[in-house]
């Protein structure tokens, strides 16, 4: 659930766009805080769109960023031949830079899920600028308010606006910042790194996202052009896309294996895309475990880089939620998904909502031709069942207006738990008074059954449980 915040050019560093008002908890040297800020001020976004002021909602310098740059790139990449080297080149600084953003910007200062060295540090900060995304407190500025606020207004880009604003949308309109939810970001007002990076981050971003990569190719291998617009501005767009994925796709295609109360969803082909941020259902209920994916077969290739980064004395204290924890999350899960199928099904009229009948009105019914019989205490109409009997009409016809709970539970056949399924669908009454209800009870207190109840307050009616169940045939006094 890397709430990637993709910010492109000095948007990514007004300060307005760094909380909601000038931070309380804001230093009085905490780097790009613009002194004409003024939350007084009505935002552009407090007025309607219309015609005539459309165009003051755009943010044109992210369009020209987001959009403009990267189409003049593939229009220049018509004419720029694409070598092998600088070919491995882009697909590996696009790596380089992708893990910035999911194991520094989202996994190291946004949720802490472990620590790093300095070096470590130092060089996700730099890669990280290298993707153009905002900076390090920017970014996770706005991924921490995603994580508190999800799915509501106050969230940065929310999937409920639309999946084309979740994704692009959030970007190139402009935002007003008083609407975006408050977080506490003073752990990184106090992060030497973190500060050094926003206080230089334009340069940084114009050095790790364009220079750097054209001087490797042109150094490297004579190929100055390539480098620029293949390991430069296409990369650059490539990244910035697949941080967006998990904006959109993340919440939108998908399971929901611990929670569906928002919208947060796991995905392989979402984590393809995203170097394995795509189990985002996980990572919003387990924020704080380094992890995304926690099965072998799943594709995170981030936590990858850290377990390794581990191993190398780089990165220490890696944080994992109790595995207890996770199972009993998506055991929840399961059994309200289970609740939602149970409640679709016909499970027959609860017993507490039949009508008491005498035993001598159920008997003189089933003499005048109705198709009762009594199992356990509970009368079930089967005359429309007496032709498709699998046992044959005599057999079931042999039970009418009768105690027929031993013929039913194995005194002529031990029936299946798919017939005491389809037996509880045909119920119309209880006896009162007589064996029948002593059976039940008796029935009951054998099984010392404890009632059940589904998160929608239905009972939960478990195979070998039904109330015409009894465990031990019994002869009853009214069976033939």
């Amino acid at each position: 659930m890397p709430s990637h915040q993709p910010v492109a050019g000095d948007e990514a560093v007004k300060p307005e766009f760094l909380s909601e008002q000038p931070s309380p908890m804001a230093k009085t040297s905490e780097p790009n805080r613009n002194p004409k800020y003024d939350p007084a001020k009505k935002h552009i976004t407090e007025y309607p769109i219309t015609r005539q002021n459309w165009y003051k909602h755009v943010d044109w310098l992210n369009v020209y960023f987001i959009g403009g740059i990267p189409l003049m790139g593939c229009i220049a990449a018509w004419w720029t031949p694409l070598t092998m080297k600088t070919l491995l080149w882009s697909v590996l600084y696009y790596y380089w830079t992708g893990l910035g953003i999911t194991a520094g910007y989202h996994r190291l200062w946004s949720h802490t899920s472990y620590k790093a060295t300095r070096p470590l540090e130092i060089f996700l900060a730099l890669v990280g600028a290298g993707a153009v995304e905002g900076s390090i407190r920017w970014w996770s500025r706005n991924h921490r308010a995603h994580h508190r606020y999800t799915d509501t207004d106050k969230d940065p880009y929310s999937v409920h606006k639309g999946l084309l604003y979740s994704h692009i949308g959030w970007m190139v309109m402009k935002q007003n910042p008083k609407r975006i939810g408050r977080t506490d970001i003073s752990d990184l007002n106090d992060d030497a790194v973190v500060v050094f990076q926003h206080r230089h981050y334009v340069k940084l971003v114009i050095f790790m996202g364009i220079i750097f990569p054209t001087l490797v190719s042109g150094l490297g291998w004579g190929d100055w052009m390539g480098g620029f617009i293949y390991a430069g501005i296409l990369r650059i767009f490539f990244v910035q896309q697949a941080t967006f994925c998990v904006n959109s796709l993340a919440h939108w295609l998908g399971d929901q294996p611990f929670d569906d109360r928002n919208s947060p969803r796991d995905h392989v082909v979402t984590a393809l895309v995203t170097l394995g941020e795509g189990y985002h259902n996980f990572h919003h209920e387990f924020p704080s475990d380094y992890r995304n994916a926690i099965e072998w077969f799943q594709y995170d290739p981030t936590k990858w880089c850290i377990w390794t980064w581990k191993q190398l004395g780089l990165a220490y204290d890696l944080k994992q939620f109790r595995a207890n924890e996770i199972e009993k999350g998506r055991v929840q899960q399961a059994q309200k998904k289970l609740d939602q199928k149970r409640a679709k099904l016909d499970w027959g009229v609860p017993l507490d909502q039949l009508p008491v009948m005498e035993w001598d009105d159920y008997v003189d019914q089933a003499k005048n031709g109705r198709g009762l019989v009594a199992i356990a205490g509970v009368i079930h109409d089967v005359t429309d069942f007496i032709q498709d009997h699998p046992g044959g009409k005599a057999m079931i016809r042999s039970g009418l207006g009768k105690d027929a709970t031993a013929m039913f539970n194995g005194g002529v056949y031990d029936h299946s738990n798919a017939a005491h399924n389809l037996l509880s669908t045909m119920r119309v009454g209880v006896i009162r008074g007589g064996c029948e209800v002593e059976i039940w009870k008796r029935a009951n207190q054998t099984k010392n059954v404890e009632v059940f109840k589904d998160s929608n307050g239905q009972r939960v009616v478990r195979a070998g449980e039904q109330p015409t169940k009894v465990r031990q045939p019994m002869v009853s006094a009214g069976a033939a």
